[in-house]
C-alpha cells in the first residue's frame, strides 16, 4: 500500500476538509503518496486527480465545504462508467481509496472493492441518516446552525406575536429537526417517521397564546413536506399570523463544530490505518466515544431506527 487515494462524493458536509486533512497528513506520515480526486466519482472516471502534500490541506479544518468538490455521477452506476473509474485508479498506482459521503457514495465503494480496489468509507452528511453510527460528520455542525435559525426567528416572532414553521432537511430521517428542536425549544417538532395530527399541533398554539405565550416555533422536516400549506392551514384554524422559513442549503455550510471536526479527524485518519493494515470494504462510524468498522453489508442492510424517547421527552417538555 504505497498509493492511497480520497474522494468526498454526495452532499457536502461540515467537516469533510478535516476528514481530507487527516487522510493527507497521517498517510504522509506513515510513507504514503496521496492523491486527491475531485468531484466525487465523476472526476474519478475523468482523471481528475491530483497529488496532495501538506500544504494541500493547510488551513482547512475549519473551513466548510470539500476542498475536492463533489458531484453526483449517473455514468458511475453503470458498468462502463465503473470500468473508467478503474482504469483511471490503474494509471495513477492507486492502491487503496477513501471515501467521504453517505449511503450512494458506500455503495460505490463497494462495488469498487468487488472489482479489486481496497476501500474504506467515512460517513459525511447532515442528516444522520445512517443507521450503523451514532453520528456523521456534518450533523452536529447543522443541527447547531438550525439552532442559531431558531434563535433569531424567535426574537422576531416574540416581537409581532407569531408562529413560525422552520423547514429543515431530512428527506428522509427526522434527527436535524428533532434534535434541534428539542434544543432549541420548539412548541411542535414534525419529521417523517411519527404521524403528527394537525390539531395537536393547534391545540398546543392556543393554549399557548391563552397563557400569555407571544411566539410559537414549529420545527418541520422537509421530507414531511407542505410547509406553506401547513403554515396556512394553522393560521385558518388558529387566527394567528404564521410564517414559513426554509432554511435550505444554509445548513450545509459553515465552519464545523468541535464535534465534527474531532470525528472527522479521528475517523481520516483511521481510514488510513485500516488501508496499511490490509482491510478493506468497511465503513467507520461512532459508538459514544469509540471508532467502530461495519461491512459495507450492514451499513445498507440496517435501517434508522427513529429516536422516539427523546421525541416523547421533546413533546413532555413543550406543554
Amino acid at each position: 500500500m504505497k498509493t492511497i487515494a480520497v474522494l468526498t462524493s454526495g452532499g457536502d458536509a461540515p467537516g469533510m476538509n478535516a476528514a481530507i486533512r487527516a487522510v493527507v497528513r497521517n498517510g504522509i506520515y506513515k510513507g504514503c503518496r496521496i492523491i486527491g480526486i475531485k468531484q466525487g466519482y465523476h472526476g474519478l472516471i475523468r482523471g481528475n486527480m491530483t497529488e496532495m502534500n501538506l500544504s494541500s490541506v493547510a488551513d482547512i479544518i475549519h473551513r466548510g465545504g470539500t476542498i475536492l468538490q463533489t458531484a453526483r455521477s449517473e455514468e458511475f452506476m453503470t458498468e462502463e462508467g465503473r470500468k473508467k473509474a478503474l482504469y483511471a485508479l490503474k494509471i495513477f498506482n492507486v492502491d487503496g481509496l477513501v471515501v467521504i459521503g453517505g449511503d450512494g457514495s458506500f455503495k460505490g465503494a463497494q462495488k469498487l472493492t468487488e472489482l479489486g480496489v481496497p476501500t474504506i468509507g467515512i460517513p459525511g452528511t447532515i442528516d444522520n441518516d445512517l443507521r450503523y453510527t451514532d453520528y456523521t460528520i456534518g450533523f452536529d455542525t447543522a443541527v447547531n446552525t438550525v439552532m442559531d435559525a431558531i434563535g433569531k426567528i424567535r426574537d422576531t416572532s416574540t416581537s409581532h406575536g407569531r408562529a413560525n414553521i422552520i423547514e429543515v432537511m431530512g428527506r428522509h430521517c427526522g434527527d436535524i429537526a428533532l434534535y434541534s428542536g428539542l434544543a432549541g425549544g420548539a412548541e411542535s417538532i414534525i419529521v417523517p417517521e411519527v404521524g403528527f395530527d394537525i390539531n395537536q399541533v393547534c391545540n398546543k398554539l392556543i393554549k399557548g397564546r391563552n397563557r400569555g405565550k407571544l411566539h410559537s416555533i414549529i420545527i418541520l422536516a422537509e421530507g414531511v413536506g407542505g410547509a406553506m400549506e401547513l403554515g396556512d392551514h394553522i393560521k385558518e384554524m388558529t387566527g394567528i399570523d404564521t410564517r414559513v422559513t426554509i432554511l435550505g442549503h444554509l445548513q450545509r455550510g459553515g465552519s464545523p463544530t468541535f464535534q465534527d471536526r474531532l470525528l472527522a479527524s479521528k475517523m481520516g485518519a483511521r481510514a488510513v490505518d485500516l488501508l496499511l493494515e490490509g482491510k478493506s470494504g468497511l465503513a467507520l462510524g461512532s459508538s459514544g466515544m469509540d471508532l467502530i468498522e461495519v461491512e459495507y453489508d450492514r451499513v445498507f442492510n440496517q435501517e434508522k431506527e427513529f429516536d422516539m424517547d427523546t421525541y416523547d421527552l421533546a413533546n413532555i417538555l413543550s406543554i
